[in-house]
């Protein structure tokens, strides 16, 4: 019977971390051993940690490959978010969408308030919630998003697009109502919105209200259209506030910036849908 030295017993193992592609536990293999050498930890414990590391550095890879793929300009969290500067918003609201129901029922979120008030920072930490929870996310500006259905459009791939669009647990559109839709974008959007209706959960953001989409898409009837969909399984949140990026500088801004008033956010008169109840914030229909 041949005998199995101790080191050729550690070589057999680091030969298998590698091949099983295991970097952190082999990386940690001669700390560990010297440990259970040393009586701190047994064999059980041993295992237990090599593991659990190397399962953390696999998740930390994936949630940094799935924000790549999100193409979020930056990451922010809701832990970086200063709910003590924007009274006006229910912090419990927000951290219960956080839990990422809405995503479940595909629902659209509607973050409303002037420029500099958290809106894209809101978007984007639950946008970050939804990667580390394993959704597929995709955050694109509304005009970004024009620009590529319309080179789709150009190039017959429109359908293509669409359906990779779709794809996406949560679509993210930021900055509706900052730069002018270009002609024909309002009908592009609407085949994206029309697509995902009732299938998929997007977050929108703008500084313009409802009754003022009709300007920003350049068709009271393509935003009525679009409104009809995106409101009527929708949690809308009014952020009414100053600028958290011009806090420094607010004695230097004209009277008329610091009145922020409300948006307006009446949307134009549907028929068909009786309003339904949503158990964490306002609901359209």
């Amino acid at each position: 019977m041949t005998l199995t030295s101790p080191s050729s017993r550690v070589d057999n193992i680091r030969h298998s971390l590698v091949g099983l592609r295991m970097p952190r536990a082999l990386e940690m293999l001669d700390a560990t051993l010297r440990r259970i050498e040393q009586g701190q930890i047994d064999g059980v414990e041993a295992l237990d940690e090599l593991l659990t590391e190397e399962l953390s550095l696999r998740e930390n890879r994936r949630i940094r490959a799935a924000l790549r793929m999100a193409r979020l300009p930056v990451v922010k969290t809701l832990a970086g978010f200063d709910f003590a500067f924007q009274p006006s918003l229910d912090r419990n609201r927000i951290m219960a969408l956080a839990g990422l129901d809405f995503i479940a029922r595909a629902e659209v979120i509607h973050l409303l308030g002037p420029p500099g008030t958290g809106k894209s920072h809101l978007a984007t930490a639950l946008a970050v919630e939804a990667v580390r929870a394993g959704k597929l996310v995709y955050f694109v500006a509304l005009a970004d998003l024009v620009a590529q259905l319309a080179k789709a459009e150009r190039e017959g791939t429109l359908r293509e697009r669409i359906r990779f669009l779709c794809r996406a647990s949560l679509l993210v559109v930021d900055e509706i109502g900052y730069l002018p839709v270009t002609p024909g974008g309002g009908n592009l959007f609407f085949q994206l919105v029309n697509a995902r209706y009732e299938k998929g959960a997007m977050i929108l953001t703008s500084n313009r209200g409802f009754a003022e989409w009709g300007d920003i898409f350049g068709s009271p009837v393509v935003a009525t259209a679009l409104l009809d969909r995106l409101l009527h399984h929708a949690i809308v949140i009014q952020i009414e506030g100053s600028s958290y990026r011009m806090r420094e500088h607010a004695a230097l801004l004209p009277e008329n910036v610091h009145a922020n008033s409300p948006i307006n956010s009446a949307a134009p008169k549907r028929r068909g849908r009786p309003p339904t109840k949503h158990p964490i914030g306002q609901k359209h229909a």
